[in-house]
């Protein structure tokens, strides 16, 4: 055993390896505590992003909500207030009323198709109009696709206007998807069958109930896949058929067939315009050329006029009567009222001579000289073209269709609607406005009139006698509810649907 003293130096140099590790552990310690409070920095500042990021995400997530449903169901205030990326003209109190509520379409209606329909509609607007909606009615039962219906462009209007021109395509489409598939053409894969012709083509007889269909028309769908009908004016009964038919012909006269956003702010406008100055009558004076030409109606027109109109009807191969006895046919009710016939009605009614007139129709023949007598009794006559800018009608121009479609609107919200002839748009006027809550339509019995009017002319009546009589033959003519007229096997007679649609009132 080695004494104390020899072991001192070697004691002394473990101490110090010691001390060595001791301090290696220490520094090693501190440099982890070091990393250790590092990471949990890291750590911290991570979750701080993390929970900045989902509390935005959050937020943007509640204002997308929050607009969405202001959109449904907000106050019309906040969805006036301007954004910052839109101009402020944007803005002004005369563009609140562009703002469109959101349209909300019912489901579509799922079934086994049967073939596809095209059809062309013959005629002026309203006579299309209610061949649409004939057409639909007819496409839902028999479980076929519809193809978007073309529209007349060969008639004597020669208006080159497609559906969409006039109407609401895509709101036509979807408004009715819960009854019958519409599509705006054939899928591309059928259009090769058109081109070839491998499609069956025919105008399908007038008048007839939905059995006719079903029996003649749905086995050429179901061999040919396709099927053209080129004619679709009076193709389906007025009566006999089944209440959904009626009330889906209705349904789509009265909801579905929207004029464009362009005719409806034009129509708008001219009704505010005539509405600043107090009620209003429209008269449909249906005293156009054409008119006159196809009926042989001269009454009032000199040797030129007559010889004009003609001409006319002689060259148009579509008007099949040529030969036609004037004042014959005028005795028997079968002319529009003159414009000097129609001021000495409008004056036996009691109608107020200081009220607005608008003058729902084309061109009138003759022109000022045959509106003087009209003008004289009811000096505030107006017309689209007096009342709007040449700029507002110059979209219209040459497109009788769109020209009509303006006067269907204001007819439709006029005070008093008068027609001087039962054509197709006093007719399907009549209906709407029947629809509108039996809104006051002045329904002229011409025949009883001519009688009159000869004899006031001619001395036999005073004018007293006359006004009392012209009143009390329409006493019950003013639009009031009544039953349709139905005249068994002879459909031409009796009332027409779209004038009286009773079932849907």
């Amino acid at each position: 055993m080695l004494p104390k003293c020899e072991k001192w130096p070697m004691a002394i140099k473990r101490e110090k390896r010691e001390q060595h590790w001791d301090v290696g552990m220490n520094l090693l310690g501190e440099e982890k505590v070091q990393e250790t409070k590092l990471l949990r920095v890291s750590h911290a500042r991570i979750k701080l992003w993390a929970l900045r990021a989902i509390t935005t995400l959050l937020l943007w997530t509640c204002i997308v909500q929050l607009v969405a449903m202001g959109e449904v169901w907000g106050p019309s205030l906040l969805k006036s207030w301007p954004s910052c990326s839109s101009p402020p003209s944007m803005h002004t109190a005369t563009n609140v009323s562009s703002i469109q509520p959101k349209r909300h379409y019912p489901p579509k209606r799922v079934y086994k198709n049967n073939g596809y329909l095209i059809v062309s509609c013959n005629g002026g607007l309203n006579q299309m109009r209610a061949a649409i909606c004939d057409m639909v009615s007819i496409a839902r039962y028999l479980n076929i696709t519809l193809i978007v219906p073309e529209l007349d462009k060969a008639s004597f209007w020669a208006d080159p206007s497609d559906f969409q021109d006039i109407f609401d395509v895509d709101h036509f489409i979807l408004s009715l998807r819960d009854e019958v598939r519409i599509l705006k053409e054939l899928p591309a894969k059928l259009q090769r069958r058109i081109e070839v012709g491998m499609f069956y083509e025919l105008p399908p007889v007038s008048w007839s109930n939905i059995t006719y269909y079903r029996r003649q028309i749905l086995p050429l769908l179901k061999k040919h896949k396709i099927v053209h009908l080129n004619k679709t004016d009076a193709r389906l009964a007025n009566n006999g058929l089944p209440l959904e038919i009626q009330k889906l012909r209705c349904r789509v006269n009265f909801s579905s067939l929207r004029f464009t956003a362009q005719i409806e702010e034009l129509g708008r406008k001219v009704i505010r315009m005539l509405r600043q100055n107090g009620p209003f009558l429209v008269l449909h004076l249906r005293y156009e050329m054409d008119m006159l030409s196809f009926s042989g109606c001269t009454q009032g027109c000199n040797t030129e006029e007559v010889n004009a109109l003609t001409a006319m009807r002689y060259a148009n191969p579509w008007w099949k009567e040529k030969v036609i006895d004037p004042d014959l046919k005028r005795k028997e009710g079968l002319c529009p009222l003159t414009p000097e016939e129609t001021a000495l009605v409008l004056s036996a009614l009691g109608i107020d001579s200081h009220i607005q007139i608008y003058i729902a129709a084309g061109e009138i023949y003759g022109g000022k000289r045959r509106l003087r007598s009209l003008a004289k009794a009811f000096p505030n006559l107006v017309k689209k073209e007096t009342l709007l800018e040449p700029s507002d009608l110059l979209f219209f121009r040459n497109h009788s269709s769109q020209m009509a479609a303006l006067d269907y609107l204001v007819s439709l919200e006029s005070d008093i609607f008068v027609p001087t002839y039962d054509g197709n748009m006093a007719k399907v006027v009549e209906g709407h406005r029947r629809y509108l809550g039996f809104k006051k339509t002045i329904l002229l019995d011409r025949r009883v009139l001519i009688d009159l009017i000869d004899q006031y002319n001619s001395g036999s009546l005073s004018w007293d006698e006359f006004s009392y009589s012209v009143k009390d033959a329409h006493a019950d003519r003013m639009g009031s509810p009544r039953k349709r007229v139905m005249i068994p096997d002879r459909p031409k007679e009796e009332d027409y649907f779209y004038s009286n649609p009773q079932e849907c009132l």
